[in-house]
């Protein structure tokens, strides 16, 4: 999945848990519990990531091309959420959303297969703009809470719009105690590049007797142990699997046109965030990255119809940002 396919997807999940406890304001009850989990959907938040050195080794439709090694590569993201429309229930809410992303790549020592020689790379640098109207609506089904989510993207680079892209989801509450939520539900996708155009999305809390702690599943997107450390702080340890896009002006003597280009990151490690006031936190991530896949196509094509495949070495990362959450 696309990074706003999933990010749009943990909205629905996030907000299962309070909405089958709360009834008197459903959507401001979900815009709580999605804002509390992931920084990227709250009012403004700004995010840098480092991501240390990693070897290479890339295949150019299936033969060997090139092999090297990324030196630096860094990402500034910054996004805007706005709720503008609510109705009279507070049970359907429209939302609008700005995301912009920055990446730097330096290179080192490069090896052409082709040429048999060793070469360098000047600094790269991607630029990728996205917005997107999101409806989200809160009823409830066989007397379980239920939330129905659409949403609509357009996005693209320096060059200008690329693509427009869009899905919808539905998840529902099948279990709910005071230490357990379990939910279940589906993801379709409008989009002709999706290999799997229908997702079967389950997510599971539980808080241990007893304990501080707490785990978090969302599948396809995390598993974490949390808990809350000092007064106004919270520390998570885990595993997520995020996904990075952008786009590629090629015009070489193989590729000529707009390339997508999709990346598939396994991150490892620890996160710890930290409520400066009741309405600005700060967040500092770091682990290990593992990219478990790194493929170009041509622009709409299918993920499987790739023309460029990258493997790259396991990599250190940190990242820290800070967010601005009116709840």
């Amino acid at each position: 999945m696309k990074k706003t396919k999933i990010i749009c997807v943990l909205i629905v999940f996030a907000s299962m848990r309070t909405v089958a406890q709360e009834k008197d304001a459903p959507i401001k009850t979900v815009a709580k519990v999605v804002m509390d989990k992931f920084p990227t959907t709250r009012i403004l938040d700004v995010q840098y990531e480092q991501l240390g050195p990693t070897n290479f080794d890339s295949k150019l439709f299936g033969e060997g091309f090139e092999r090297g090694r990324i030196e630096s590569h860094n990402r500034f993201k910054a996004a805007i959420n706005v709720p503008f429309f609510s109705s009279q229930s507070k049970r359907f809410v429209l939302t609008s959303s700005l995301r912009y992303k920055y990446e730097t790549y330096e290179f080192g020592d490069i090896y052409n297969y082709n040429s048999a020689t060793t070469y360098t790379r000047e600094k790269e640098e991607i630029h990728f703009f996205a917005a997107a109207l999101s409806a989200t609506y809160v009823s409830t089904l066989f007397h379980k809470p239920v939330i129905y989510n659409a949403t609509a993207t357009v996005d693209g680079n320096e060059d200008g719009f690329q693509r427009v892209k869009g899905f919808v989801t539905a998840n529902i509450v099948l279990k709910r105690t005071a230490n357990t939520t379990l939910t279940v539900g589906a993801l379709v996708m409008l989009d002709p590049s999706s290999i799997i155009p229908v997702t079967p999305l389950l997510t599971y809390n539980h808080k241990f007797e007893n304990s501080k702690w707490d785990i978090d599943f969302i599948l396809p997107q995390r598993l974490q142990f949390r808990r809350e450390l000092l007064e106004n702080g919270r520390i998570s340890l885990g595993t997520e699997l995020n996904t990075e896009s952008f786009y590629l002006n090629l015009n070489n003597s193989k590729l000529k046109g707009i390339y997508e280009l999709n990346q598939l990151e396994l991150k490892s490690g620890i996160t710890y965030e930290y409520r400066f006031t009741p309405r600005i936190i700060g967040v500092i991530k770091g682990g290990v990255n593992n990219v478990m896949s790194v493929r170009i196509t041509e622009k709409g094509e299918r993920t499987s119809e790739y023309v460029y495949d990258q493997k790259e070495d396991a990599q250190g990362y940190f990242r820290f940002g800070i967010s601005y959450n009116p709840f």
